[in-house]
C-alpha cells in the first residue's frame, strides 16, 4: 500500500488569488497543502480581523476544484514574543485561524514555538525554564480555542533555536498543556542535532516513540552534514535524508498523514516528487 499523501506550501509558489495559487499547484500530482493566507493572499495582512467563513469556503472551494486539500492552515508567530503587545496580537491572529479552520476545510492550525528573539532567531534563553513557562501559557490559551470549534494547534519544534528544541521539551508541552487539541507537526530535519545526523534513523525512531500519536502533519525536506555543521532546508531527495525510513515509519504508523514537501517551487517539484518516488519504490523492494 502507498499510504503517503504528499503536499507542498502554497506560499511557496507565488501570491496571488486563491484561483490563481490553487490552479498554478493543481499542475502537479499533490493532495495537499499547507497554507499560510497572509503569505499567499496580498490583500490579507498579518492581523487579526479579515477572515471571515465566506473567505475561507472560498478558498477551501477553489483548491477543491484542483482536488487539493487545505491540510494545515499555517500561522507561524512568536508565542514568547518580548513585546507583549505584539504578543497579544499574534495570539489573536492564531485564535482567528482556529475559528474559522473548518471553513477553510482544514482541521489544523500550525506554528513553530518562538524564541526571546522577536525574529525567531536563537536566544540563549530560549532554553531557559521561564521562556518555557511562558510558552505553555500561550499554548494554553489557544488550546482552549482550538477545543472550542473542534480543531488543533500543531506546535513544530526546531532543534537548539527555538523554545521546543529538544524530544523532551515536545513532550514536557505536551504534558503541561494537557489538551487533546495540541498536536505535533513534525518535522525530522528540524530536529536533527548537527552533531547527530548521522544517527537520523536513530532519532527518527524515538520521535515517533515519544510522541508518534500525536503527530497530525509531517514536513519533509533534505540536509547535508559537513563536518558536524548541518546545511537544511534543501529540497527533499538532494541530499542526506533517509526518506525511505521516514516513509516506511509513516506507513506502518501514520498511513496519510499529511506530508507537506518545504523548499519547492514550479522549477523543481517536478523533480523532487519523481525523487520522492522512487525512495517509495525502494522502501518496498
Amino acid at each position: 500500500m502507498n499510504a503517503l499523501n504528499l503536499g507542498v506550501r502554497a506560499h511557496d509558489y507565488g501570491e496571488g488569488t486563491p484561483a490563481e495559487i490553487a490552479g498554478i499547484i493543481g499542475q502537479y500530482p499533490v493532495s495537499c497543502v499547507q497554507l499560510a493566507p497572509a503569505k499567499s493572499f496580498p490583500f490579507i495582512s498579518e492581523n487579526p480581523g479579515q477572515l471571515t467563513p465566506g473567505f475561507a469556503n472560498h478558498v477551501r472551494d477553489e483548491f477543491a476544484r484542483q482536488n487539493i486539500n487545505i491540510a494545515v492552515l499555517g500561522c507561524y508567530i512568536n508565542p514568547i514574543h518580548p513585546d507583549p503587545v505584539l504578543r497579544e496580537l499574534s495570539l489573536q491572529r492564531f485564535e482567528e485561524h482556529l475559528t474559522f479552520a473548518r471553513d477553510f476545510g482544514c482541521a489544523i492550525v500550525g506554528t513553530e514555538t518562538g524564541s526571546r528573539n522577536a525574529d525567531c532567531t536563537y536566544h540563549p534563553d530560549n532554553h531557559s525554564e521561564l521562556a518555557f513557562d511562558e510558552l505553555v501559557v500561550s499554548v494554553r490559551r489557544l488550546a482552549d480555542v482550538a477545543e472550542r470549534h473542534g480543531v488543533f494547534v500543531g506546535i513544530e519544534g526546531v532543534a537548539h533555536h527555538h523554545t521546543v528544541n529538544t524530544y523532551e521539551r515536545m513532550e514536557q508541552l505536551l504534558i503541561r498543556v494537557n489538551s487533546p487539541n495540541v498536536k505535533v507537526i513534525y518535522d525530522p530535519v528540524n530536529f536533527f542535532p548537527p552533531d547527530q545526523c548521522e544517527q537520523q534513523q536513530q532519532l527518527m525512531d524515538d520521535a515517533f516513540r515519544r510522541f508518534g500519536e500525536h503527530i497530525v502533519a509531517v514536513h519533509c525536506k533534505d540536509f547535508v552534514n559537513n563536518d558536524g555543521r548541518k546545511t537544511g532546508d534543501l529540497p527533499s531527495g538532494t541530499g542526506e535524508m533517509d526518506h525511505a525510513h521516514l516513509f516506511r515509519l509513516i506507513e506502518q504508523n501514520k498511513p496519510f498523514v499529511h506530508i507537506i514537501l518545504e523548499s519547492t517551487n514550479q522549477n523543481n517539484v517536478t523533480q523532487i516528487l519523481n525523487l520522492l518516488n522512487q525512495r517509495v519504490v525502494a522502501h518496498h523492494l
